[in-house]
């Protein structure tokens, strides 16, 4: 049973390059470019290779020079200082992020909610616990992805 499921699957893959055919290439008296599968009757035509990859890149298009290659070593100082800005302002939103989350989880999950206000701790009142809860979603919905 592997044995025909094996040759099977072979036959099928070679099948693929066994059935493609003679593609032909021809330019007629106005000028146009035709391709056909049959050859024209009394115009020369080129057959075309259709199993072959396309050619590589010529020594020169692989040596092109690359926008950053071109660009000078200060502005390339610049960009690299602003990507770490960046990236140092999305590790800071993503730590807040985090704490939102955390604190909305604590403000649900916990009808008891004590905070420390001038020096004493005190129990926020249910309406309190509700705004918090209804600012922490607000908060994570417009800074949070």
């Amino acid at each position: 049973m592997r044995r025909t499921i094996l040759i099977s699957s072979l036959l099928l893959a070679l099948s693929g390059t066994a059935m493609a055919s003679q593609v032909y290439k021809w330019v007629d008296a106005q000028g146009v470019t035709h391709f056909s599968a049959q050859p024209p009757q009394g115009a020369q035509a080129t057959t075309i290779n259709t199993a072959a990859p396309p050619p590589k890149p010529s020594a020169q298009e692989q040596a092109a020079p690359t926008f950053e290659s071109i660009a000078d070593p200060e502005q390339a100082a610049i960009d690299e200082k602003v990507k770490q800005q960046v990236a140092a302002k999305e590790a800071e939103r993503r730590k807040y992020c985090e704490n939102m989350r955390t604190n909305l989880a604590q403000l649900q999950n916990n009808p008891r909610v004590r905070v420390e206000e001038g020096g004493e701790v005190r129990r926020l009142s249910e309406k309190e616990r509700q705004e918090r809860i209804s600012t922490a979603q607000k908060s994570i919905a417009d800074n949070c992805k």
